[in-house]
Parts: C-alpha cells; structure tokens; sequence
C-alpha cells in the first residue's frame, strides 16, 4: 500500500486514553468503514470506498501520547488511478494535516 498523506503530532494524555477516545471517533464517524483494532500495538485503521485507508498509531511520548496517521491507497483495482485523482483535489496533503490537527485538539479536549 502507497503513502498519500502522512501527519503526527502529541496529545498530552495518557496513550490508553487518547487510544480509547480516537476509537470512539472513528467508529461514531457516519461513513459505512471497515475498522481494525489492534490495542496491544495502539493501532486502528478504518478502510471505506474503493481506495481509503487511514492508519493511526498511539504511542506514548515524553508530552504524553504521540499520535501518527497515514492516508494509503488500499485499492485492489484501479490502484493506478488513485494517485491521479487525488492530484485533482488541489491541497490533498494540506487537507489532511489541517484536519488531523482539528483532531489532535479534540483528543487532547477534557471530556
């Protein structure tokens, strides 16, 4: 699987905590997606459509917990033509580090 998009940044929280809470968000987030857990490894991964798949990995950090999230193209045909499509939504890359960063402050929000 290719790399389309790559962004991290600290959440200063306990790792356990801000696992459970990105777990949440994904799963509550309204798109028909595939998710996998992995919660020894802090790592979850949604798939939805025909090439998505976003990757997240928590891991404790001096700050508190680390998080990193990678956008590939899990395509099984066409795989091809995701890159090209995606060089037409102008600022692809851009549009996922701002919206990660949208949720890294929602992680790190008391609840």
């Amino acid at each position: 699987m290719k790399t389309l998009a790559e962004a991290s940044g600290v959440v200063a929280r306990p790792p356990g905590e801000v696992f459970e809470r990105l777990r949440r968000w994904l799963a509550g987030g309204g798109h028909p997606m595939r998710m996998d857990v992995d919660r020894s490894q802090g790592f979850v991964a949604v798939q939805g459509g025909w090439w998505y798949r976003g990757e997240y990995r928590v891991t404790a950090d001096p700050g508190g917990s680390r998080v990193e999230h990678r956008v590939v193209n899990a395509a099984s045909w066409g795989r091809w033509g995701v890159p090209l499509a995606n060089r037409f939504f102008i600022g692809f890359r851009g549009k996922v580090v701002a919206g990660f960063g949208r949720l890294l402050d929602e992680l790190g929000t008391p609840e």
